[in-house]
């Protein structure tokens, strides 16, 4: 079901790679219509809209109230249709739906890097940082370049979230601080595109030169409060992708004494199930030193049934609060920053510093 309305764009909003947001004045439908919503435009599919413009809209995620993705999203400009553009690639992304998109993948015909991806058979040893939210990734970034400032970092999107890379705000303020954005799977919008995880990976070493890769799902997961229903669990698959392609997968774990839920307390339930029972193969799951004594425990019981499988690894984390408050973004997990859930951030920090000092002993 789909929520239909139509507006007229009153002013325009904050711009930035891949989006623009918009205030709309909204045709009222019902009499709980708002007189105006917020609304989100992605110009390479509808153009770019102007004041004025008549725009066609889906309101679900207001109807829902959800924190993420609280926009209208613009559907169509019925009366200002953007130009035919040359169609370059021929894989589909969201695929069979209304705004399905055609994009050129990083490994296909007519890619400029379609014979050094075709002749790719592994990912020659790069270490693979994990996580199961798109709010790890500023933070393991930042304790990759707490160590290894020149490290090329690239960043794998899966489609558990936002297919949308230019959803992200995330991603727009770090681009030059990434080595490029590689979208997967039905996600799309990156630097490059690719056909699954796997595919994401190779691009991202061969393509983009990367020395460290990080992958997680966009903004906006899914999660149903049970052990499976969490787009997050493709963090285990994106482990076997890793191990598969003869990569080091590293693991940010969800570690937390702020959430107010029980699950997510200590190692989160989501962790626990990606690592535990998804992945099949090996990772280095990462534990920051000098958690408070009650949060250390909890961790140190949690991960014990996982020591069979994973290597725990305790990394230090002198400066890396201070790499944190440095990053150009505000950080943020489940509406909370990074004094509201620092053991959180610091963990996925100290993920990324520990693929850092793997990158560089190699």
């Amino acid at each position: 079901m789909i929520r239909w309305r139509t507006g007229t764009v009153e002013r325009l909003g904050r711009g930035w790679h891949g989006a623009q947001e918009l205030t709309v004045t909204l045709d009222a439908r019902t009499p709980d219509d708002p007189a105006t919503v917020r609304a989100l435009a992605y110009p390479d599919l509808v153009g770019l809209p102007e004041v004025g413009d008549e725009v066609l809209l889906n309101t679900n995620a207001l109807a829902l109230g959800l924190g993420t993705g609280g926009y209208a999203l613009v559907v169509a400009l019925p009366r200002r249709l953007p130009e035919d553009a040359p169609v370059r690639g021929h894989i589909v992304k969201a695929r069979y739906s209304p705004l399905q998109t055609i994009r050129l993948a990083a490994d296909e015909e007519g890619s400029p890097h379609r014979d050094a991806l075709a002749a790719a058979q592994d990912v020659g040893g790069m270490p693979v940082v994990v996580a199961d939210l798109h709010s790890a990734l500023p933070a393991i970034l930042a304790g990759i370049h707490a160590d290894a400032p020149a490290a090329r970092v690239a960043y794998v999107l899966t489609d558990g979230g936002a297919l949308a890379a230019g959803f992200s705000r995330t991603l727009d303020a770090l681009r030059d601080r990434l080595a490029g954005t590689v979208t997967a799977g039905q996600a799309w919008g990156g630097d490059l595109e690719a056909v699954n995880v796997h595919g994401g990976l190779l691009a991202a070493r061969h393509a983009l030169g990367a020395d460290i890769t990080i992958v997680s799902q966009g903004p906006g997961n899914l999660g149903t409060g049970t052990v499976w229903g969490f787009s997050g669990v493709a963090a285990g698959e994106a482990v076997n992708a890793a191990a598969v392609l003869g990569g080091r997968p590293v693991g940010a774990l969800r570690i937390s004494d702020a959430d107010p839920r029980p699950r997510h307390r200590g190692v989160s339930h989501h962790s626990l199930t990606a690592y535990g029972k998804v992945a099949l193969a090996a990772a280095e799951l990462v534990v920051p030193a000098g958690l408070p004594a009650e949060l250390a425990a909890q961790v140190e019981a949690a991960l014990e049934p996982l020591a069979a499988r994973h290597r725990i690894v305790t990394v230090e984390t002198a400066g890396l609060d201070a790499a944190l408050r440095a990053v150009p973004v505000k950080l943020s997990t489940m509406g909370r920053d990074l004094d509201g859930d620092h053991a959180y951030f610091l963990a996925c920090a100290a993920a990324g510093r520990h693929a850092a000092a793997l990158a560089t002993a190699t």
